[in-house]
């Protein structure tokens, strides 16, 4: 019993020792579900990207202010159709996500 739980103990500390591997930030669009409600180029259900991108250009606390509304969620400022909260996902992906975003030209 012994030898099988330090086993899994040592399996389990190697899987969480390995460093992460960065998505590309499309793909976390997509596999967050993001795309469901958003494009690049045109409207959807919410905002294109590039609208997003143009409507924040050049504001300085632009990246922060659409990563809490990644996280916490939004409503008011592209229609009355609210952007649901999405607190499951990580920090390090939002902020790759909507740098990604304020990137589009």
């Amino acid at each position: 019993m012994k030898r099988i739980t330090l086993g899994a103990m040592v399996v389990a500390a190697f899987a969480v020792a390995q460093p992460a591997v960065a998505q590309n930030p499309e793909d976390l669009l997509k596999s967050s579900g993001c795309t469901a409600c958003h494009a690049v180029d045109k409207k959807l259900v919410g905002p294109a990207y590039k609208d997003v991108a143009n409507k924040y250009r050049g504001q300085a606390d632009a990246a922060a202010k659409l990563a809490e509304k990644v996280k916490k969620g939004g409503s008011g400022v592209w229609g009355q159709v609210p952007m649901p909260p999405h607190p499951q996902l990580k920090d390090a992906d939002i902020g790759a996500m909507v740098k990604y975003i304020l990137a589009l030209k």
